[in-house]
């Protein structure tokens, strides 16, 4: 029997290594990772996930993504054929954003974001934020690959701007019932995981570990 191809898409600038504790069964599933690119000047999200698609070696695949890969591997089954797509504490469409990503829409206030000190993750560590915020700081630290500018600006700026306002009812949603980027309260239909935050892909993969082999085969 042929292994199932399993690929995961990491979260905005996030290298694959946040899958670092998510072990699926080898014998029955083949795991691939997609990494970030920069993009293109002025590339739509659709070319993007094009271009990201070409990685895709495996036929019909399974996709999952998380956060702003949860955006783009939806984007990515317009484009091939996706045995299923999984999307991890993202949103099935822009209906789901929180109000003041719609309010940072119609005002633009998104292009004030300061993205060479999101990139400086030293220089924000040594402000003290406490001990909870500097252990995010220092997972952010770890597991971010994309430093570069042009990148960051286009990627919040793809997301605040993505045009699905219809949800894909195919596409099963995985969300944490604690997730202060996407709150749960305007998120259509998902499986629901206790206590999870948006980063539950590495404090909740306990979880994802026993539960998605059944989700990718069911």
């Amino acid at each position: 029997m042929s292994k199932i191809p399993v690929y995961f898409m990491p979260g905005l600038a996030a290298s694959p290594s946040i899958f670092e504790r998510i072990q699926l069964d080898e014998t029955i599933f083949e795991v691939c990772f997609l990494e970030w690119e920069i993009p293109n000047p002025k590339e739509s999200l659709s070319d993007y996930a094009i271009r990201i698609s070409k990685n895709i070696k495996h036929e019909n695949p399974v996709l999952i993504g998380v956060s702003f890969g949860g955006i783009l591997v939806q984007e990515i089954s317009r484009h091939i054929q996706a045995r299923k797509v999984i999307i991890i504490s993202s949103v099935r469409s822009n209906a789901e954003f929180p109000r003041r990503m719609k309010i940072g829409k119609r005002t633009k206030a998104y292009k004030l974001i300061p993205m060479q000190i999101l990139l400086n993750v030293e220089k924000l560590a040594k402000f003290s934020f406490g001990e909870k915020i500097n252990k995010r700081i220092q997972l952010y630290e770890k597991f971010l690959s994309v430093r570069d500018i042009y990148y960051l600006q286009w990627a919040v700026e793809t997301v605040i701007k993505w045009d699905r306002s219809q949800v894909d009812e195919k596409v099963i949603h995985i969300h944490g019932d604690n997730d202060h980027v996407f709150p749960i309260k305007y998120i259509n239909s998902c499986i629901v995981v206790k206590g999870g935050t948006h980063i539950m892909i590495l404090n909740k993969y306990k979880w994802l570990n026993e539960n998605l082999p059944s989700i990718i085969l069911d």
